[in-house]
């Protein structure tokens, strides 16, 4: 159900909402098929009709120089107060200051009972840079410049969304759209937009409106239960709990400062604690990454979340970046904060508690039975609706719902390693000799090539659609540092993850390739966890075999991989390169701890740099080919030299390769309706029927989402569907 559903015309719309108020700060970013903005003109005073003297003397100051564009229909800007300008190029100096103001941060919306709410009037976007800053006269005539016209005919300005265009190296800058309101006399038809740059009425991001069903929430109700507290499940349940129906959240990790020590003991050497790991507790997997925003979906819900993240804490900057990110370092405050707030609205959330158990009744949930991760002991509760948001490592959650006769299927997945390279690289590879301006941070890249596929060994028909298998990187953390991943006992598995700042020494991404169900044997649906586990407890062995102490990673560099030889622990402690290197088997069993990290900004030459891993728990040079799968190390050993071809320097010899990367998204999907409902095993496939068993499958585990932002958008989904579903009692 949309947004425009869930507000409805059964008049139950009371505009509390997961984000936004009246005057909100922050970009909107391009969010379903309008894009950026829209065809509605905002209220205000009309910009149309004749040349004013003020309007002719603009002309003749700025004229039409030769770049300007074709002419443009500016009967469509009539009547708005704003409109939007697209493609403005904007010199970097004008990134030196953030247009970000505490003043403008998005404050959480009260429950109330206000059948609607006013569409803002001033633009939902960040404010300019102090008046009459060097950025802020930099930003005004870069406008001036886009629409022709003179610099003292922009009134005023926001800042919408803003992006690094680096397709030219000898010109890096901005990219940037702003809302703009023109000065009092300025008719719209005596601009004269330059070539590429767009200009249409400024459509300010509606809000997101909860209806307030508490009235339908009886006491003798029994309880919505949502378990995990990854983005889907704590979106999902903000927005149950705003709309008055009290979720019970539960989750089977520990709460975020509980799970961050536990992060922190097992990083320098302690035990496991399967309960509080990188992949289970508040806030899921996603909280020890890089907290990246970005999606290839679209949907207006992605500006709800942005929203959200922006009132529970995080920093105002991801309401008009681009590729929006918050931070390993802020995440944890963050979620503490979305939990807060659904506390605050009436819901109920349980850490250390799994779900162990779903009892259904006629086709329908009847309870859950709850589990105390510690102790053991169990609970059965009354549940009228359950979402099953557990994220992509809960495997005995996929194990319950196959035993409990749910409609499980295998989907594609991916495996691989994570790929480290020194920072700096990475920026000259993107920036060319702009690397080192201070407004563009660290660059990023994301890649994909197809090669040659060969399934369980054997290579596939060429003229199949199997004959190609996709390598691509993924999830990729400027200036951070690779992450110990595990969360089972004697198994190994790595992740990434940047601060906010991004000023670590390396960059890392995960280098993957694609895994599917037809590169399986069997026809078990498990068969993915199965080759994930059999993957994960292979390194853990080969690190140990060869040395390492326990939950050291597998690694080796990018040159020892291509060249089929295993790394020396010279590489990192003897500053060789990347090569094979002929050092003693002694030291090839040796731990390499990961060091301090250094700042972004070495001047050593990239000739003579040696990428000191960052893996916590140490690594151990291996031949990766001895715990990944054949078809895996030949799609990734094709990859990487495609791959360096798109970003020069990317198979680098001395860049590390640390596995194995297993845990990118899930290999199980929990078949569901279009009323986002679970189906069960025994439905026949050809039935028109929806399903009833008020069991919801969602986000990145369920198989629905690919990031903190699909699952946080699958979220609400998911919950504007139940809401629905007592408007229709």
């Amino acid at each position: 159900m949309s947004s425009k559903d869930a507000r409805g015309d059964k008049g139950a719309s009371t505009g509390k909402r997961v984000g936004g108020n009246k005057k909100m700060s922050g970009a909107k970013l391009s969010t379903g098929s309008k894009g950026t903005g829209g065809g509605k003109k905002a209220a205000g005073r009309p910009h149309c009709g004749g040349k004013t003297k003020s309007q002719a003397s603009s002309r003749q100051r700025t004229g039409r120089p030769s770049h300007r564009g074709a002419s443009f229909d500016a009967s469509a800007l009539e009547g708005a107060e704003f409109i939007e300008v697209s493609n403005v190029a904007l010199p970097l100096d004008a990134g030196l200051e953030s247009p970000a103001s505490e003043v403008n941060r998005p404050t959480p919306v009260p429950l109330s009972t206000e059948a609607d709410h006013p569409t803002p009037a001033a633009p939902a976007a960040s404010p300019a840079p102090a008046e009459g800053s060097h950025a802020e006269s930099l930003s005004r005539a870069a406008i001036a410049s886009a629409l022709g016209v003179a610099p003292e005919d922009v009134a005023s300005f926001s800042l919408v969304k803003r992006s690094v265009d680096a397709r030219k190296k000898s010109n890096v800058h901005f990219n940037a759209t702003y809302a703009v309101h023109l000065a009092q006399g300025v008719a719209y038809d005596a601009l004269s937009p330059a070539r590429g740059v767009n200009v249409r009425a400024y459509d300010p991001p509606a809000p997101l409106a909860i209806p307030d069903l508490r009235s339908l929430a009886t006491s003798s109700d029994e309880r919505i239960v949502v378990a995990g507290t990854g983005p889907a499940g704590l979106f999902c349940a903000l927005y149950l709990a705003e709309a008055g129906l009290r979720p019970l959240v539960v989750e089977r990790g520990a709460a975020v400062d509980e799970r961050t020590a536990a992060i922190e003991s097992f990083n320098a050497g302690g035990p496991l604690d399967a309960a509080a790991n990188v992949q289970f507790g508040e806030g899921g997997a996603g909280t020890f990454s890089d907290g990246k925003l970005t999606t290839g979906t679209k949907s207006p819900h992605i500006r709800h979340v942005l929203e959200a993240f922006v009132q529970a804490g995080a920093p105002d900057e991801i309401l008009w970046q681009a590729k929006p990110h918050i931070g390993t370092d802020k995440l944890p405050a963050v979620v503490k904060s979305i939990r807060e707030r659904i506390i605050s609205a009436g819901g109920e959330v349980r850490f250390l508690t799994r779900l162990v158990d779903i009892e259904l009744a006629g086709g329908a949930v009847r309870s859950v039975v709850l589990e105390d991760s510690r102790t053991g002991a169990r609970e059965a509760v009354e549940a009228s609706r359950v979402i099953v948001a557990c994220g992509h490592s809960a495997r005995d959650v996929f194990e319950l719902a196959r035993d409990r006769g749910f409609a499980l299927e295998r989907k594609p997945f991916s495996m691989g390693v994570r790929i480290e390279h020194p920072q700096s690289l990475i920026n000259r590879a993107q920036y060319g000799s702009a690397a080192k301006h201070t407004a563009l941070g660290a660059a990023d890249y994301k890649m994909a090539v197809r090669v040659p596929a060969r399934a369980n060994g054997t290579r596939t028909d060429a003229t199949s659609e199997n004959a190609t298998r996709g390598v691509y990187t993924f999830c990729m953390c400027p200036g951070g540092e690779v992450v110990a991943a595990a969360s089972e006992e004697g198994g190994v598995v790595v992740n990434g993850m940047s601060r906010f700042a991004r000023d670590g020494e390396n960059s890392n991404s995960a280098l993957l390739a694609d895994v599917r169900p037809d590169d399986l044997p069997g026809n078990d649906v498990m068969e993915g966890v199965r080759l994930q586990r059999e993957v994960e407890h292979a390194a853990f062995e080969l690190a140990r075999r060869n040395g390492g102490v326990p939950y050291a990673a597998p690694a080796q560099t990018v040159g020892d991989f291509l060249a089929g030889a295993t790394s020396s622990s010279g590489q990192a402690e003897d500053k060789q390169l990347g090569g094979t290197v002929a050092a003693a088997s002694e030291a090839r069993r040796r731990t390499v701890v990961p060091g301090s990290h250094r700042r972004v900004g070495a001047s050593e030459p990239h000739s003579c740099m040696v990428v000191h891993p960052s893996y916590p728990r140490g690594v151990v040079w291996c031949d990766l080919r001895e715990c990944l799968p054949e078809f895996i190390c030949e799609a990734l050993a094709q990859g990487l030299p495609l791959l360096d071809a798109k970003l020069h320097g990317f198979a680098y010899p001395s860049a590390v390769l640390t596995g194995p990367e297993t845990r990118s998204s899930s290999p199980i999907r929990m078949v569901r309706g279009e009323n986002f409902r679970a189906r069960l095993a025994s439905d026949l496939p050809d039935s028109d029927e929806e399903p009833a068993t008020r069991i919801y499958p969602c986000g990145e585990g369920a198989g629905y989402a690919g990031g903190i932002m699909s699952a946080a958008v699958d979220g609400l989904r998911v919950a504007e569907a139940i809401a629905a579903e007592f408007f229709s009692r």
